[in-house]
């Protein structure tokens, strides 16, 4: 029987909602539309901001939330294609022609944005007054938190207009490059989604033999993906400098909105904790697989105890709405939309985008999900991991609009690991057989570990190759020793590397697509956990917070969405108490 036919039928999106086909007369209507309006915008309002009333600038603002949101669905909808299929020659001509058509009148934009940064405090303050300019407030605000590190219009224009042929081509180049490579293996040549489900696989010659051919394949792009990486850090590095950030992550925490100390205190927690949480785990792992130690393709491998069976497609559906439903009925039928209408595409597909993604898109339309089902219980969990960013993206979007709707990255992973979190727990309060429950923990641990210690030790990656990019390039083989470095200190004694290992920094896209991003994850996860045990400690009620802080979208600080639940990210030990939970379950699992 083949993979599919266990699986069942897996869904694929339909796109339509968004616009009929790349050759759609819409596309070129709303491109149209939207230059002209762009342009009597600006003939409208550049050079007049400071004079406007109140009820004005709200209005400017609620124009130009029109226009963006149109340029926003058509980047939406040429993103979406192209990650149906990379290899597409009409689709990847498609996606860089959108681009370029949104960045020709982003530019005739950008002035709104630069002017309204350049607003005294006090000229502000008297139109922040009015409801109409009230209503936008933490949007202005975010924009104004720029204000120190915005260059002269020129400049900005400059860098708007050359990013079509400077980053976003590096970045397309990247996924392109992913999309076409084949593992050899066994005779065949396999995506790389289908090489990291071998991974997985119970049999370690197996996982042997494909991760090593992985690494072998990526060696072979290597001084593409070299050259990728060096260009990006050494771009990012110019910019950085003219605009006077202090550290390479300083400007990702500003759009952020969280504080570079805050941060830092998150990557101090979880690495002082290496050694309690991943250590610990995988030492008491090579003893359950009774290995001296084990080598880096069996640290996802599937445990002695673990089941082998597949969870069909209907299954997994079932399981996380029914998950989701016993938290809040809200939060389930928001969900069940995704299932009902072709929001979803699961299948494997030679050129589709690898890993798994939600995309808003924009308020008037929805968000969609990708993800490469595989039937494994992990596929199960990022399922619901992307349904999570989905629901969550639903309710911001309906709450706030277009432009408040966007959320910090801070909160964007909350709902995310929320949504793993509940359906770990529906799925363990439903287990009664102790051999399966204990894989059910394993397993999470598991989970929790490439979330918040393998997500650190990479962001521990990027901050090594960003600081020495600034003393020159960096060879293929720096590139390799920083991520053996970071890795060897993340995992531990008990995992064991070898040349091939080296080359796996390479496939990672969040190092290419959005650098310094991966913080994110176990911001994320140790915050639901905090969470998590705030409604375990009062159900009463938390579930309308919980709803409320979602709806928020980026209209508050994550600051100020978490004091309903007396949660305070600037407390030192915060992260440390999130921590805790992981720990427990390691602490579990060694006394059974």
């Amino acid at each position: 029987m083949t993979t599919e036919a266990k699986l069942g039928d897996l869904p694929v999106w339909d796109l339509s909602d968004l616009y009929a086909s790349p050759d759609d007369p819409s596309v070129k209507a709303d491109f149209d539309t939207s230059a002209k309006d762009a342009d009597a915008f600006a003939l409208k309002y550049q050079g007049k901001l400071a004079s406007l009333s109140g009820a004005d600038l709200g209005g400017a603002i609620a124009a130009y939330e029109t226009i963006d949101e149109v340029l926003s669905r058509l980047g939406s909808f040429a993103q979406l294609v192209y990650a149906r299929n990379m290899a597409d020659v009409e689709a990847t001509r498609f996606y860089q022609s959108t681009q370029e058509r949104i960045t020709e009148i982003a530019t005739k934009l950008l002035f709104f944005g630069l002017e309204l940064n350049r607003l005294e405090d006090d000229v502000l303050a008297k139109q922040l007054a009015d409801p109409a300019a009230a209503k936008y407030r933490s949007w202005i605000e975010a924009s104004r938190a720029m204000r120190p590190h915005q260059l002269p219009d020129e400049q900005e224009q400059l860098l708007l207009e050359k990013q079509v042929a400077g980053r976003s081509a590096w970045v397309r180049l990247f996924d392109e490059t992913m999309a076409d490579l084949r593992v050899e293996y066994r005779g065949d040549k396999l995506t790389v989604a289908e090489t990291l489900n071998l991974l997985v696989d119970r049999d370690r010659g197996i996982r042997k033999e494909a991760a090593q051919s992985f690494g072998k394949a990526l060696g072979d792009e290597m001084r593409t993906f070299s050259l990728i990486t060096n260009t990006l850090a050494k771009d990012k590095e110019i910019e950085d400098r003219w605009r006077k950030f202090a550290r390479p992550i300083s400007g990702r925490n500003l759009g952020n909105r969280v504080e570079d100390e805050v941060v830092a205190a998150l990557v101090a927690a979880v690495r002082d904790s290496y050694a309690s949480l991943s250590h610990r785990y995988y030492k008491l792992k090579a003893k359950w697989l009774d290995l001296p130690v084990l080598d880096y393709w069996d640290r996802n491998a599937p445990l002695p105890w673990s089941s082998d069976k597949s969870v069909p497609w209907p299954d997994a559906r079932s399981i996380v709405l029914d998950a989701f439903g016993g938290f809040s009925p809200k939060l389930a039928d928001i969900g069940k939309q995704f299932f009902d209408q072709p929001w979803i595409d699961a299948g494997l597909r030679p050129g589709k985008s690898p890993g798994a993604f939600a995309h808003p898109t924009v308020p008037s339309a929805h968000p969609y999900l990708l993800v490469n089902y595989q039937g494994k219980v992990r596929d199960v969990m990022t399922l619901a991991h992307e349904l999570g960013h989905g629901v969550h993206q639903v309710l911001a979007g309906k709450a706030q609009g277009h432009l408040l709707a966007d959320t910090p990255l801070t909160l964007a992973e909350t709902a995310s690991v929320f949504g793993e979190m509940l359906t770990f727990q529906a799925l363990l309060k439903a287990e009664s057989d102790p051999t399966r429950r204990r894989a059910l923990l394993a397993g999470k641990v598991e989970d929790m570990l490439n979330t918040v210690v393998r997500q650190i030790a990479m962001h521990s990656f990027e901050e090594l190759v960003h600081d020495r990019r600034r003393q020159g390039e960096l060879s293929p083989d720096d590139l390799g020793d920083i991520w053996l470095a970071t890795q060897t200190a993340s995992l531990g004694p008990a995992l064991r590397f070898d040349e091939h290992y080296k080359n796996y920094w390479a496939y990672i896209p969040h190092f290419i697509h959005s650098p310094f991003y991966v913080y994110a994850y176990a911001f994320g996860d140790c915050l639901v956990n905090s969470l998590y045990a705030v409604y375990q400690g009062a159900e009463q009620g938390f579930a309308e917070r919980y709803l409320a802080l979602l709806s928020a979208g980026g209209s508050k600080r994550y600051d100020e969405l978490l004091k309903p639940f007396g949660l305070d990210a600037r407390d030192p030990n915060f992260w440390k108490q999130g921590l805790t939970v992981l720990s427990s379950f390691i602490d579990q699992l060694e006394a059974e």
